[in-house]
């Protein structure tokens, strides 16, 4: 057993293997045998000690793995030993064994891969949790997602596209336009090329998108203002430009529209039915072949810090997987 672990704030860089021993399942925990564990945004900056959850040094980041149930703990029902699972975690992904609240795993659908079951987990639910609980997106609203090509962006894609939505999406090359309209995209908007603004106000004769979902931040948020339809929702996801962006209150104020925010890990302490209620209507919208995770490339976890500063120099679509 061992686990990619970081012992100073040095960036993805900082990752190192360390060895394991065995590890014993505690009350109420699930162990998991890691088969694939996904890479994400935030876990570049856990690693730069830049995110909002920074655990106590040594620590391995990633939140989403996928695998075989080693143990059970007492007290644990819903799974046995052998079941393929996936798991939400705080951190801790990166290893090739984990162990997890129960409340934390959730079972496998059962044609789904490892590799798609770590691209699925976190993404999928934050834009579930975010377009329907937060934003309560309807069919027929136009929804723009921004930085669609993502992992989090495709997910976000294809979920407003399985509930009735007009999709909109922004990317930067055409390569990645290509892989946002393959995945259901109506329109594609190049934002390099293009006043997307414009464009946006163009294609919705005048009103603006219903939903605009946003986990880049920055000068895209402030010109998202400008294209928000009355009584609009803008959804904040985080903040990937790396600039925290300030509202301009008298658009809001003028337009009626609302700043929606998604903490989603938060609802493990204060909802954790509505991410059950996630999972099982993400599942059902997998087998029902609606929403498909887009893995673009996997790399040894021994490669972590390789796989990260991929993700981070944002030329990667979909979702990167790591392998113990």
């Amino acid at each position: 057993m061992y686990r990619m672990v970081i012992d100073e704030l040095g960036g993805p860089r900082a990752l190192r293997r360390q060895e394991l021993g065995s590890l014993r399942a505690r009350p109420g925990q699930v162990v998991i045998d890691v088969k694939a564990a996904g890479c994400n945004f935030f876990d570049i900056l856990i690693t730069q000690g830049k995110y909002q959850v920074r655990p106590e040094l040594p620590f391995s980041p990633g939140a989403e793995v996928a695998g075989t149930v080693r143990e059970v703990g007492i007290g644990v029902e819903r799974f046995s030993v052998g079941d393929r699972v996936s798991a939400l975690l705080e951190h801790g992904g990166f290893a090739s064994t984990v162990a997890a609240p129960q409340e934390r795993v959730f079972p496998m659908p059962s044609k789904m891969t490892f590799e798609e079951a770590a691209a699925l987990g976190l993404v999928y639910q934050t834009s579930y949790v975010g377009l329907v609980h937060r934003a309560n997106l309807q069919a027929g609203e136009t929804l723009l997602v921004h930085a669609a090509a993502g992992g989090v962006g495709l997910s976000a894609v294809q979920i407003g596209v399985a509930l009735g939505a007009r999709v909109i999406g922004t990317a930067g090359t055409p390569e990645k336009l290509d892989l946002v309209k393959r995945n259901g995209a109506d329109v594609v908007i190049n934002y390099r090329d293009q006043d997307w603004v414009e464009r946006v106000k163009e294609l919705t004769a005048g009103r603006g998108a219903d939903v605009i979902y946003d986990p880049v931040g920055g000068e895209t948020f402030d010109l998202s203002t400008k294209c928000i339809a009355f009584e609009g929702r803008i959804l904040i996801i985080g903040f990937a430009s790396g600039t925290i962006p300030s509202a301009q209150m008298n658009r809001v104020l003028v337009k009626n529209f609302s700043l929606v925010g998604l903490h989603w890990g938060l609802y493990f302490e204060r909802n954790p039915q509505v991410l059950q209620d996630a999972q099982n209507a993400i599942s059902q919208l997998y087998a029902a072949g609606k929403i498909t995770p887009v893995v673009s490339a996997t790399y040894p976890l021994v490669e972590a810090a390789a796989a990260l500063e991929a993700l981070g120099s944002r030329k990667t679509t979909g979702k990167l997987v790591l392998i113990p």
